[in-house]
């Protein structure tokens, strides 16, 4: 069941009803009698409950590793990709290298 919030319009008092969806909107202010109007809220986050749930979304060390160990080892589309990167990278130490000696 839901928790609505309503709001007096005639003293401006707020409160919360815990009531099921399947009833109607309160229509009197528990304080004055005076009109209540529903209050749009932002709600409440969930809150997961059993294993695998984790409140803080931390897992421990030993899942980590566990999950590491899970996963499919990283296959190179090909030999020749890695020579390309191997060239651009040598490429740009050279480029870094020629920067520094005419500064």
């Amino acid at each position: 069941m839901p928790t609505y919030q309503y709001k007096c319009a005639q003293c401006d008092y707020r409160f919360e009803e815990f009531q099921p969806i399947t009833d109607s909107p309160l229509d009197k202010c528990p304080r004055c009698g005076g009109p209540v109007e529903r209050v749009i809220s932002g709600g409440a986050g969930f809150l997961f409950k059993g294993s695998g749930f984790y409140i803080t979304d931390n897992r421990s060390d030993s899942y980590k590793k566990a999950a590491e160990n899970d996963k499919p080892p990283m296959v190179s589309s090909s030999s020749s990709d890695n020579k390309s990167e191997a060239k651009i990278k040598s490429e740009t130490a050279d480029n870094q290298k020629s920067v520094k000696k005419t500064a």
